[in-house]
């Protein structure tokens, strides 16, 4: 199992309160949503195929107590468990059943292996799918802005191509490590928030002095906002709405770089998700549908109604479509910016002449906020995917670490490729944008709902066992995330035919990715059973007894082959590192070998280095090799049963 790999990387913890909390906000980014989810929200329909809108704000609103349910679930693992690493949840999954049973390490086939394996599937289909959602819709509103000036649109080429300069130019800001990061979005925060105040401002400012006259608002009142109209619509709201209020969790895969994340981590999470979820999110959002109002119009192309009643042999004379005016919330649903159409409103009639400047600085405050929130997802999805790959759950290469920059750098460069081909898939349509939002959303639900869980079982059995933190609050959050779970495979069985495009679209994505990590898991888990490989130690001879004692009780030893050697390391046999590199001194050390499953390989060196560390130069090295076939002389047998 593996745990923080400060001590085996050199990483330095730098991140306080402000930065882990900060990383955590960024990806929340309230500034990014507003602009890139509203459209979806104003298109959404009722499996029935109603307008949705009116229940935006409940939507959120129900979402943000789920959030909150599963953020205090989060903080309760992270105070349990801060040496959880870069593998956060994966590792609070493991840990909890270990405990629970008392055991020391996750066997094949064990409950923690298979919770830790689950739980990795859900967190990388959330964290793996969601920066591709974020290139697409920064595509999306580069072709909002090329539209606006030129009344042209960017074919889909051109927005994959932009996604993927994009991606790349997120990945190498992770790439340099996360003290450049946490600079980067601690300013991205500020201006979002700026511009947050601003726009809310602008847009209550417009609703009540109504310099348009506008007699048909979306909503007749403030109340007529906030309240409840259809528990259906609210439901479809809130399976988008989780889209805008994930990341509060992230802090937990920066525990290496955290300082005291025992105590920073937990305050973190519940910090950043009150302050852009409640501060932000639902201040913005009740502004913003305040003044949605006839005034907002646009050129729709709708099916032709002629179509329906047209006599047989004369449908080929009639247009498929026409175009026709829209206004109001129907428009939002229309646009492909609808916060950009408010604020040139905003700016030609609250600030009369600067509708076209305040939409573009509000755009360019959405672009910063998008690389904010690519950025922080994309720091935690490697981190999580280092922890398992560390752990031997996942390609071994995926767990590489910069030696400079201390970062994840290989599976940065795979998570911007697929990035890549995400967007792609979102910049076709707005069922293709949507398809991949709801992929990410699901794999939220499910590593939500499954962290709920973990968290009753780690401490059920522990004296500080709280019925109200760690069984109802837990509970409340479970069974809100399968509702969410539940509302998808209700949109994909009963909605409009874009609800069932959009739905489809989801369960491709989250059962490609289920078969191919099942497929995975499954071969490599023979192969771990099966294989076998040979660990060598030179260490010093006075520690052999304890190292013999050590594997013996925790159950590792089968046999040894011990030799008595002499030799030197980079200190030339010296005691200290200012050694004279002209001087060699060959000092007695002990070679020990020892066969091992593959399976156990990990928990071998784990235990190694525990028995063997003294902290002085010269404790020795472990070095594992393959062990191709083993044969016991006496009997004939080989392989794994030879051992």
């Amino acid at each position: 199992m593996a745990e923080s790999k400060e001590n085996a990387t050199g990483i330095v913890p730098t991140l306080g309160l402000l930065g882990s909390s900060m990383n955590a906000m960024a990806l929340i980014a309230p500034g990014a949503f507003l602009w890139i989810t509203y459209q979806m929200q104003a298109s959404a329909t009722t499996p029935s195929g109603a307008p949705a809108s009116l229940d935006m704000w409940a939507g959120i609103l129900l979402a943000l107590v789920l959030a909150f349910l599963t953020a205090f679930s989060y903080a309760e693992l992270a105070k349990l468990y801060p040496q959880a690493g870069f593998a956060s949840c994966t590792f609070f999954a493991e840990k909890a059943f270990l405990d629970s049973r008392g055991e020391k390490r996750a066997m094949p086939h064990s409950l923690a292996r298979y919770s830790k394996l689950v739980t990795g599937w859900a967190a990388h289909l959330f964290y793996w799918v969601y920066p591709g959602v974020m290139v697409a819709t920064f595509a999306t509103l580069i072709g909002y802005v090329y539209n606006y000036f030129t009344n042209q649109n960017l074919s889909n080429a051109s927005l994959t191509f932009i996604g993927i300069v994009f991606a790349a130019v997120v990945g190498w800001i992770a790439y340099r490590g996360v003290t450049g990061s946490t600079l980067t979005n601690i300013w991205i925060n500020i201006i979002q928030w700026v511009a947050l105040v601003t726009f809310s401002v602008l847009a209550i400012t417009y609703r009540v002095a109504n310099p348009e006259h506008a007699t048909q608002w979306a909503f007749s009142s403030g109340f007529d906002v906030v309240k409840f109209h259809n528990i259906q619509a609210v439901l479809v709201q809130s399976t988008i709405a989780i889209l805008i209020l994930v990341g509060f969790e992230s802090s937990t895969a920066m525990a290496p770089e955290t300082k005291n994340p025992e105590k920073t981590i937990p305050k973190a999470i519940l910090i950043a998700l009150f302050v852009q979820g409640v501060l932000a999110y639902l201040f913005e959002y009740f502004a913003a549908n305040l003044m949605v109002s006839e005034k907002l119009t646009g050129v729709a192309t709708v099916p032709n109604p002629a179509l329906a009643h047209a006599v047989s042999g004369t449908a080929q004379a009639i247009p498929a479509t026409i175009t026709q005016t829209v206004t109001g919330m129907a428009q939002m649903a229309n646009s492909a910016a609808p916060i950009g159409d408010m604020c040139v409103a905003l700016g030609n009639h609250v600030l009369p002449g600067i509708g076209t400047g305040l939409m573009l600085t509000m755009a360019m405050t959405v672009i910063i906020a998008v690389l904010g929130t690519t950025l922080s997802c994309m720091n935690t999805a490697v981190r999580v995917t280092s922890g398992m790959a560390d752990d031997r759950e996942l390609p071994e290469f995926m767990a590489f670490i910069h030696p400079k920059n201390k970062t994840p750098h290989t599976v940065i460069g795979v998570l911007v490729v697929v990035s890549s081909v995400i967007a792609a898939i979102g910049v076709q349509s707005v069922d293709g944008l949507l398809g991949i939002t709801l992929a990410s959303n699901f794999g939220t639900f499910v590593l939500y709902g499954l962290v709920c869980i973990w968290t009753y079982i780690a401490y059920k059995d522990r004296p500080d066992f709280s019925a109200l933190r760690h069984l109802a609050v837990p509970l409340g959050g479970l069974l809100l995330n399968v509702l969410m779970c539940g509302g998808i495979f209700y949109l994909n069985m009963t909605g409009t035919p874009d609800n069932k495009i959009e739905a489809q679209i989801c369960f491709y994505i989250a059962g490609g990715w289920a078969l191919l990590s099942f497929i995975y898991v499954m071969v490599t888990t023979v192969h771990k059973n099966y294989g076998l490989k040979m660990v060598q130690a030179v260490i010093r001879p006075e520690n052999l007894d304890d190292l013999v004692g050590t594997l013996t009780s925790e159950g590792l030893l089968q046999g040894m082959t011990v030799t008595e050697v002499k030799g030197f390391g980079r200190q030339r046999g010296s005691k200290n590192e200012a050694a004279d590199p002209e001087k060699i001194k060959f000092l007695p050390k002990v070679r020990v070998e020892l066969l091992v499953n593959e399976w156990d390989v990990a928990h071998v060196m784990e235990v190694m280095q525990t028995a063997l560390n003294t902290g002085k130069y010269g404790d020795g090295k472990i070095f594992v090799f393959e062990a191709e076939e083993v044969m016991r002389i006496r009997t004939g047998e080989t392989g794994k049963v030879a051992v």
